[in-house]
């Protein structure tokens, strides 16, 4: 079966339970569901994520999960942040027609490192962003099985952005991601 992601959007510091801050679902930018559907530089889906971790965004400099509905429950709650997600009707949101192309670096704030995400080698366009902060990768159909798939999710709930320039004193991570 098919695992689903949806992009959540969680408060800044962790909690016995996650607060959701936001979250997006690829349905509303008519995108498919699986990671590798989605997980692409340029799509509309991907975009809107960049969008909210960009300095102009609403969301800039948050913790992000790309939550699958496969993954672990939350401690003390018999749902996942995905489950959780479909419930909660009122903190989905919508970003259309927005420019993320000048924001090539992901940074990792928490673990002080950053990714140039054009720097794929063998003329990949997988976004690095969604296998970076994943949770429940290899679970179901869908998922990412290529090369690096051992660093899916190590930034999952990190505090993220996306910027034009690398951060000072920031380590560069090349996780060159391809099928």
């Amino acid at each position: 079966m098919g695992q689903y992601y949806n992009v959540v959007f969680l408060a800044d510091t962790k909690h016995k339970n996650e607060i959701i801050r936001l979250w997006l679902s690829s349905h509303n930018y008519m995108q498919g569901s699986k990671l590798t559907e989605h997980a692409f530089i340029g799509n509309p889906f991907v975009v809107a994520a960049e969008w909210m971790l960009c300095p102009k965004g609403a969301m800039y400099m948050s913790r992000i999960v790309w939550a699958g509905d496969y993954a672990d429950n939350e401690e003390n709650i018999n749902k996942n942040l995905h489950n959780l997600c479909e419930e909660d009707n009122e903190n989905i949101i919508i970003v259309r027609n927005r420019d993320t192309s000048m924001y090539k670096y992901i940074v990792n704030h928490t673990k002080r490192l950053y990714v140039n995400k054009m720097r794929q080698n063998n003329n990949s366009d997988i976004h690095p962003l969604p296998l970076l902060v994943c949770e429940g990768n290899g679970r179901g159909g869908g998922d990412y099985y290529g090369n690096n798939m051992d660093l899916c999710g190590t930034w999952a709930r990190d505090t993220i952005s996306m910027e034009i320039q690398p951060p000072e004193n920031f380590t560069e991570l090349v996780c060159e991601f391809y099928e």
